[in-house]
């Protein structure tokens, strides 16, 4: 059927209305940033980020698929476990094994958005590769920008409690917790300063500044626009006003880890084989002090952007998303920052505002992944992922949070050759959390397996693996976990 001039004319019409009223994408993503913030029950003064949570929906048990930047990374972005992406290192990029993966963000790109970059989205080192494009994937973003703050020129001035920390090589030279300045190993170190100068002159500052200047452009186009901010990673930078409002004296610390890590197998605690690194309980409170101080100085960067967004009247049509790559440790069993399948390590803050939501304003306790966000963002935007994602659409939970929901989330981490020889055995560990317990094992458990009961036992101190009451738990969640690694 041949349609006539008029009517060509309201088709053409129809369509460009339906591209304008597509929605937005505001995709926001903190560096290392645990559940610790209010809306969450923890003692971060985080209030933009809680005021997200009470206008969207608050996923209570969602989970990193790898606890270690790089590979959480690639793992959410291209909707892929680090099993599929090969990433399990900071160092590897993924299109060397899959070169022809559609991203989350290329997704966008290729369906007429615009498309942008502000800030840490990949990995980049932190802070030796902050300005740069790091390991950036070029084919995923139209536009990029990499803002470099006066923290990266301040890095002299920095504490930290010393290069590689807590090994017997330190232990031996006396150098265990000590705190130090200059060392120059600060991102994979316990590292702060609490900074002269604005905030506008930190690197996170600028970034909020690029996002609002990008929010305030006017466009034909729908948006995704991802914007990464690098705190509450260390080195735990931040102006004094933020340190100030976690007095030092109030910071609580985690009980004497002794008897829990006693309990537990040795490779779990591998990335802090000495407990609490050594460090006095003062130096303990002062590392946590700068770690929630440079968690509410990216909250008030976080606000900035969010700010702009209403008053460009932008907010009516945007999904607006919040995620971190992972949890962190700040002294859970003995544990600090990553690398760990524990619940603070594992565990990530993830909350979705769609402004069609009917469920905003709740929460729910379903499992999610992060693996999940880019099946949801794909089927809220009515857009098609790349058929190899492996994760799940979220959108039924946006819909009713507390709907049943048979899912699991999948976790793992890999501490490289036993004993640190080259071409050993790997120390790989896999974990599954349902809504009730989080099984894992240690080299398909033959280096140990650990089984928690959050009903009872939420800060995972007794191991029930061999408890006979739950054998038949330990049964069904080995076969689960199979068939999240298979």
């Amino acid at each position: 059927m041949r349609l006539t001039p008029a009517a060509l004319l309201i088709l053409c019409c129809l369509s460009a209305f339906a591209a304008e009223t597509r929605k937005n994408v505001l995709l926001l993503v903190s560096d290392d940033c645990g559940t610790r913030m209010g809306t969450y029950g923890g003692p971060a003064l985080t209030p933009n980020i809680d005021a997200l949570a009470r206008e969207g929906v608050r996923f209570d048990r969602a989970y990193c698929q790898y606890a270690l930047c790089n590979p959480s990374r690639t793992s959410f972005l291209t909707g892929l476990r680090p099993d599929t992406t090969g990433v399990y290192d900071n160092a590897k990029e993924f299109r060397k094994v899959i070169p022809d993966m559609v991203t989350m963000p290329q997704m966008f790109k290729n369906n007429g958005y615009t498309v942008g970059r502000i800030g840490k989205l990949y990995h980049y080192g932190v802070p030796k590769e902050i300005g740069t494009n790091g390991l950036d994937d070029p084919q995923s973003w139209e536009q990029v920008w990499n803002p470099r703050g006066r923290d990266c020129d301040d890095e002299d001035k920095i504490f930290s409690i010393g290069v590689g920390a807590g090994s017997s090589a330190d232990k031996a030279k006396g150098k265990m917790g000590q705190v130090l300045v200059g060392t120059g190993n600060y991102g994979g170190t316990l590292s702060w300063l609490a900074a002269d100068g604005t905030d506008p002159e930190q690197t996170d500052g600028k970034i909020a500044a690029q996002a609002i200047s990008f929010l305030q452009e006017k466009r034909a186009k729908p948006f995704f626009l991802a914007v990464g901010f690098f705190r509450p990673h260390t080195p735990y930078v931040a102006p004094k006003a933020y340190f100030q409002s976690y007095p030092k004296d109030k910071v609580e610390l985690t009980p004497d880890p002794t008897a829990d890590r006693a309990a537990k197998p040795q490779v779990a605690l591998s990335n802090t084989a000495v407990a609490n690194y050594g460090m006095s309980e003062d130096t303990q409170r002062t590392a946590k002090q700068a770690y929630l101080a440079s968690m509410s100085f990216m909250d008030a960067q976080f606000g900035l952007v969010l700010a702009e967004l209403k008053k460009q009247g932008l907010d009516k049509n945007t999904i607006v998303i919040f995620i971190s790559d992972h949890g962190y440790n700040l002294g859970e069993h003995g544990l600090w920052q990553k690398r760990s399948l524990y619940e603070d390590s594992a565990r990530v803050p993830f909350i979705i505002r769609d402004p069609d939501s009917k469920a905003n304003g709740q929460s729910t306790k379903r499992v999610a992944e992060l693996l999940d966000l880019y099946p949801t963002v794909a089927d809220l935007c009515s857009l098609t992922p790349d058929k190899r994602a492996q994760g799940k659409s979220l959108r039924a939970l946006l819909e009713v949070p507390d709907r049943p929901w048979a899912n699991a989330a999948y976790t793992q981490i890999d501490f490289g050759p036993a004993n640190g020889k080259k071409g050993g055995a790997r120390k790989i560990g896999r974990s599954v959390r349902t809504e009730r317990f989080r099984y894992t094992e240690w080299n398909e458990g033959k280096l140990g397996v650990e089984l928690y009961d959050h009903e009872k036992d939420p800060m995972e101190l007794a191991n029930l693996a061999k408890d006979p009451a739950y054998a038949q738990t330990v049964t069904e969640l080995k076969a689960t976990l199979a068939k999240g690694t298979n």
